[in-house]
């Protein structure tokens, strides 16, 4: 498949040009697409489920990009934009960025900062729109999925699960705060008093205060070691 992908990239002498060929060999023809009608269903998040499906949310998309890119050598980088994940390509004058939910649509500056605009609550000047379309580490693109799924699964009270992609998170970055609160916070859903009391203990010593949340951790971290010691345990 890709084999002859490649062979017709040969022809093409820009990396813009030869990207529009990608998306439309993954978009058009082998029918990848954003999920809009169960935009939070996790599945969009697994990638053995986007690759036998061929649906995706905008990160996952992403990555299938990506990753076809990289075996075709076209340099292309993810961007951890504001709200939907991006992918950018290097070009003569700056970047081409585009959007993978929507079928590798390019993105203009106006529309970049359109959507920018909602999370920073004014006008996004030049320098820091380009700093927000920075290339994403794998290390953060990994965080930001697990993120997402942490997010569905607290929704839908599956605490369990959420848990386990805060213990993921926290194995890729151990002193992240945010994991820890949310990791001791589904501790205490599920009953585990110790390791919630641990959690949330560290997660106040990282961030004493400086958090809108910071007075309820406190009053569950309380509760967790009452409950903890009640119990026996340390």
């Amino acid at each position: 498949m890709w084999c002859r992908c490649g062979q017709e990239l040969e022809q093409i002498g820009s990396n813009p040009l030869k990207m529009q060929a990608i998306n439309h060999r993954l978009f058009d023809e082998l029918g990848y697409a954003g999920n809009h009608a169960e935009y939070y269903d996790p599945r969009n998040s697994y990638m053995n489920e986007v690759l036998t499906r061929r649906l995706g949310n905008p990160i996952s998309l992403a990555l299938v990009q990506m990753e076809v890119a990289r075996r075709l050598g076209i340099p292309l980088d993810g961007v951890s934009f504001p709200g939907h994940f991006l992918v950018r390509l290097p070009v003569d004058d700056g970047v081409l960025v585009m959007d993978p939910f929507n079928r590798g649509r390019p993105l203009n500056a106006d529309e970049l900062r359109h959507r920018a605009r909602p999370h920073f609550g004014e006008d996004v000047p030049d320098e820091a729109l380009m700093q927000i379309l920075s290339p994403a580490p794998p290390r953060a693109i990994l965080v930001r999925m697990l993120r997402n799924l942490h997010a569905l699964y607290t929704e839908n009270g599956d605490w369990a699960r959420a848990v386990r992609c805060t213990d993921r998170i926290l194995r890729l970055v151990p002193d992240n705060a945010e994991a820890l609160r949310d990791r001791g916070l589904g501790y205490s859903e599920l009953g585990h008093q110790a390791g919630a009391h641990q959690d949330l203990g560290r997660y106040l010593r990282l961030n004493p205060g400086g958090r809108d949340d910071a007075e309820a951790v406190q009053e569950e971290a309380g509760s967790s070691s009452t409950a903890a010691n009640a119990s026996g345990c340390t």
